[in-house]
Parts: C-alpha cells; sequence; structure tokens
C-alpha cells in the first residue's frame, strides 16, 4: 500500500510540467500553429527560471518571491520565443516542422551555452518548498497523493478548467478555433487570423517557459542540459493523444507521468533487467497509447500546419 500510495503521491508532481506545456501546445495547435520547438522553448525556461534564485542566493538563503520572479521570467521569455516562431512562420510562412526544429536546437543549445557560461557546472537550489494544504493534506491516502505539494502544482492543475473555459467559452477562444479549423472564413468575418495566431503563440509559449522552470525550480532544483529529457515532444504527442482537449491533455500527463514513476519506483526494487528498460517504459507507453487512439482525429484542426495567405484564394 505505502508503495502504491508513493507512486501515486509522485504521479501528480511529475506531471506538471508536461501538463503546461501540452496545453500551451493545444493552444498553438488549436490557432493553426505546429511548433516542434516546445523542447527548446522549456530548456530556455528551466535554465532562466533558476538562474534567478541561484544568482540572488549564491551567498546566501533565497526569499520564495525570488523562485517565482525566476518562474516569471521563464514565461516571459518563452512567450518572446513564441512570437519569434510567429514571425518565422505566420509572417514569412516558412514550414512549421522544419522552423520548429530549429527552434528547438536554438533553445537548447542557447540554454545550454548561458548555464556553463553564467553557472559552470551543475548546482543545486533551494528551490519551491511543499505547502501541504491545511487539513486536506492530513486525510488519508488522498491528502499525501494531491493535497501534500507546492503551489505550482495546485496551479498547474486549476489551470485546467481556465484553459477550457477560455477555448471553449470566450470570444478570444471562438477566435483561435476559427482560424485553426477555417482561417478563410475567420478572415472573411472579420477576424485577423495572423494576430490571433501571434496571441495564441504567445501564450503557448509562456506556457512551455513555464513548464520548463518548474523542473528546475520546483521539482529537480537544478538545471542540466539533459534535463528536459524529450517532454517538449511529449507534450505535443499528448495534445494528439488528448484531442485537443485540455482535460483529456491532463490525463495524458498523468498516464506518461504514471509510467514514468512506475520506472523509478521498479528500479529502486532491485529487479534483474537493464537500466535502459526502464528508461524507454514511459516512451513506449506513449507510442503504444498514440497508436491505438489515432485512428479517429476528427477533432484535428483542418488548418493545421498550413499558412495563412489572405491574398491568396484557395
Amino acid at each position: 500500500m505505502d508503495l502504491i500510495i508513493n507512486i501515486l503521491s509522485m504521479t501528480v508532481p511529475f506531471s506538471v510540467a508536461l501538463l503546461l506545456a501540452s496545453i500551451g501546445e493545444m493552444f498553438n495547435q488549436r490557432s493553426g500553429v505546429f511548433n516542434l520547438g516546445c523542447e527548446g522553448v522549456m530548456a530556455m525556461g528551466a535554465f532562466l527560471g533558476m538562474l534567478v534564485p541561484f544568482l540572488v542566493g549564491h551567498g546566501g538563503p533565497v526569499s520564495n518571491g525570488w523562485n517565482w520572479l525566476g518562474l516569471l521570467l521563464a514565461a516571459l521569455v518563452g512567450a518572446l520565443l513564441g512570437l519569434f516562431f510567429g514571425v518565422i512562420v505566420v509572417t514569412f510562412r516558412a514550414p512549421q516542422g522544419i522552423a520548429g526544429i530549429g527552434l528547438q536546437m536554438f533553445g537548447v543549445g542557447t540554454a545550454g551555452t548561458l548555464f556553463r557560461h553564467f553557472v559552470g557546472g551543475t548546482q543545486s537550489i533551494p528551490g519551491m518548498a511543499n505547502t501541504p494544504v491545511p487539513v486536506l493534506s492530513r486525510i488519508p491516502v488522498i491528502g499525501p497523493i494531491f493535497f501534500s505539494h507546492n503551489l505550482m502544482v495546485y496551479l498547474a492543475f486549476l489551470f485546467v478548467p481556465v484553459a477550457w473555459y477560455i477555448l471553449f467559452k470566450t470570444s478570444w477562444g471562438l477566435k483561435v478555433r476559427a482560424v485553426g479549423t477555417h482561417p478563410r472564413a475567420a478572415d472573411s468575418m472579420g477576424i485577423n487570423v495572423n494576430r490571433t495566431r501571434y496571441e495564441a503563440l504567445a501564450l503557448g509559449g509562456a506556457l512551455a517557459g513555464l513548464a520548463g522552470a518548474y523542473l528546475s525550480v520546483c521539482q529537480v532544483k537544478m538545471f542540466s542540459d539533459e534535463l528536459i529529457a524529450g517532454r517538449g515532444f511529449i507534450a505535443v504527442a499528448l495534445v494528439y493523444f488528448g484531442h485537443w482537449h485540455p482535460v483529456k491533455i491532463m490525463g495524458g500527463a498523468l498516464l506518461f507521468s504514471f509510467a514514468q514513476t512506475i520506472q523509478y519506483n521498479v528500479q529502486g526494487l532491485g529487479i534483474d533487467l537493464p537500466y535502459e528498460f526502464f528508461v524507454m517504459l514511459p516512451y513506449v507507453v506513449v507510442v503504444v497509447v498514440l497508436a491505438f487512439t489515432s485512428r479517429n482525429q476528427t477533432t484535428s484542426p483542418s488548418a493545421l500546419g498550413k499558412p495563412f495567405n489572405r491574398e491568396i484564394r484557395t
């Protein structure tokens, strides 16, 4: 029983980075833009998120406010990278797949270079401490699983219904869905397609940067070149898994994190199998699940990956 509670209590915080990044990517794709550069944006967010508390706390303790400042800086730079990506694929209409890979390489390379320049080597930071919810955290079984984490965990899961409301119940969400499905019709109704896509990319970039900073500030409390470990690409896959719906995406993030947590705990049991087998297990789960869930993708934005030029009728 203790092992099960431990696995589930680790699953919830482990899913936060994927949850934030994949919901950000959902807004991108709902607007018609496919961004494979999520990994690079997360890497930049992870570095900048830990840089602020590291520099401030180099000579002493760090207050929690500096952790929040690092998270805010990561989100801001993520939004700027999203806008930069928009210039390439929205304004200049470059192929989105190739541009996304370029952004991924740029973000990962820049984060690693700046890390070695400003930090030099692996350094830990105090990071954000857990904040158990009064009363609720003391409930047997449920308390340790859901109510004994840091504030970013609670905020991330609260953002799921917020994202649902924004996407399906606001005029801006309607614009995002319109430009991702029928941009020509949206343009004829007076919606600025390019501006809406820029806004979605800024929001998606901010969430990806925040996801990366969560890893370095709230989860592992350090930065390394391998910190993101493919989570940006998994986030893109989870959007397909969740059929572009925030609640279903949350389920996918929890499923992947559950598999990841199992591999950590199984390794500790001393089972005589190669280490690499357990490392690949969560990724195999994602591939298998996608293989069975991708047969019906009728909910996909029909203009996904297609640049819009109002002067050319198709």
